[in-house]
């Protein structure tokens, strides 16, 4: 049982001034991801969307992780990795409200991004991956806007750490 002074202090902490700006782009971050994928779901029709000579849209969906890593069509397998991935944003949080600002801001983009692909593994049952990035005939794996914002984190992450 969590003591009532333990629940002030982890109350406390949360709830600063500070937090509610990152916890609204992580919102932000949700809502944009969300919004985008709405989008295309509503208005894709099932072709190819040609864009330029290096983009197109293109409804793909994704069991696994991400760049459709361990997909797979077995149920327990999904629910072990959307068990996971869920595990992993609560550490992310925990890890968030831990943090100095600069650091604040690097997992707010990476929650952000997760939240969105986490609803809808949960409400799909898969996520929706539609930005197709090609040069030619090779095309790099279909990915989403919370695909930037996680990855976008994560190298900010690893560049804050091995480039010092």
């Amino acid at each position: 049982m969590i003591k009532s002074e333990n629940f002030e202090n982890l109350k406390n902490k949360i709830i600063k001034k500070e937090n509610m700006y990152f916890l609204v782009i992580i919102l932000l971050t949700f809502f944009l991801d969300r919004y985008s994928k709405f989008f295309i779901l509503e208005n894709f029709i099932g072709d190819t969307y040609y864009i330029n000579d290096f983009i197109n849209l293109d409804l793909v969906w994704n069991t696994g992780i991400g760049f459709g890593l361990l997909s797979s069509k077995s149920t327990i397998l999904y629910n072990l990795i959307t068990l996971v991935i869920g595990t992993v944003i609560v550490i992310l949080f925990i890890v968030f409200f831990k943090s100095d600002n600069y650091e604040k801001f690097i997992f707010t983009i990476i929650i952000g991004g997760a939240l969105g692909n986490f609803y809808d593994r949960l409400y799909f049952r898969a996520v929706p991956d539609f930005i197709d990035i090609h040069y030619g005939n090779f095309h790099w794996f279909t990915f989403n806007v919370a695909d930037i914002f996680i990855t976008l984190g994560i190298i900010i992450f690893l560049l804050k750490n091995f480039v010092k």
